[in-house]
């Protein structure tokens, strides 16, 4: 097995590495079982890739990837929570506890994972987090494949156009390099408990705020996971983004998945990015406050 994957690297990488490598694998899988050498295998092949694809810590594709990658995780999660916000206010108001049938159930319990996924990725179990949210975005993605089937046949690019989009965000945290992960935020296995408490109580209380017919925005239900998931990511994501090319990627996301949520549109397309252009001055103008702050000292 490890020969097949060490074809996965560029040659001068294996000829150079390569005994290095087999040498590793071969010391953390002596005596593990087939799902810790899966899970080993996995790890070469992510590494072979982002060599490939020039994304490694030692590239400048790498550290753009590795800063922008709490807030993709964000807008994904934000996408999860105002999916599953919309579809549980709108069992409430219609009084129907099985909408959409297997499916339906289905999606929310993609939805849920991929929220889960993101709390978890971003309280600094970034591996398991990450991949959690990327299956969870997969399977929101084979489901709705699914159901349309038909129609996907007969219109395969309208579907590829809206299934693809979140599938490829969902693939950047993957794609970070693991020495420039984010660190851990939070330490303790009770703090992630109730983060992940937290989370899905947020869903519910923001697909109760229409329960008495109170006109709630879509935006907000888009709005608030933002925030609360970038106060999860804090300020070691904050500070990461420190060029013009770091602040578009980190942004793109979200107006990208605010789109397909439906919460971001030509009606309020140049609000959006007016907002954009004053929080991308912001942060520059903080990053150059603390730049001379830190000289002075």
């Amino acid at each position: 097995m490890i020969l097949r994957l060490l074809r996965l690297y560029p040659e001068r990488f294996r000829r150079d590495f390569g005994d290095e490598i087999a040498e590793a694998y071969r010391e953390a899988t002596e005596g593990a079982g087939r799902l810790a050498r899966l899970r080993e295998g996995c790890d070469i092949a992510a590494h072979a890739l982002r060599l490939r694809l020039r994304v490694g810590s030692a590239h400048r594709g790498g550290r753009l990837l590795a800063a922008a990658a709490p807030f993709v995780l964000a807008a994904m999660g934000a996408r999860a929570a105002f999916l599953l916000a919309s579809t549980l206010n709108r069992a409430h108001v219609t009084g129907r506890s099985d909408i959409g049938g297997p499916a339906g159930h289905f999606l929310i319990a993609c939805d849920l994972l991929t929220l889960v996924g993101v709390v978890v990725a971003l309280s600094g179990r970034y591996a398991l987090g990450a991949r959690s949210a990327f299956a969870g975005v997969a399977g929101t993605s084979a489901c709705l494949l699914a159901v349309s089937l038909p129609g996907a046949l007969e219109m395969p690019l309208e579907h590829a156009a809206y299934l693809a989009p979140p599938l490829l965000i969902a693939t950047l945290p993957l794609l970070c390099p693991a020495d420039l992960r984010p660190s851990h935020r939070i330490g303790s296995t009770a703090g992630l408990v109730a983060l992940l408490i937290w989370a899905p109580l947020c869903v519910a209380a923001l697909a109760l705020l229409d329960a008495d017919g109170i006109a709630m925005f879509p935006l907000w239900r888009f709005a608030v996971p933002v925030a609360a998931l970038l106060v999860l990511a804090g300020q070691p994501a904050l500070s990461g983004v420190r060029t013009a090319g770091r602040f578009a990627l980190a942004v793109a996301p979200f107006l990208v998945l605010g789109h397909f949520c439906g919460v971001v549109g030509e009606a309020n397309a140049v609000p959006c990015l007016v907002l954009l252009a004053a929080t991308g001055l912001a942060v520059r103008l903080w990053h150059r406050g603390n730049s001379g702050t830190a000289g002075r000292a």
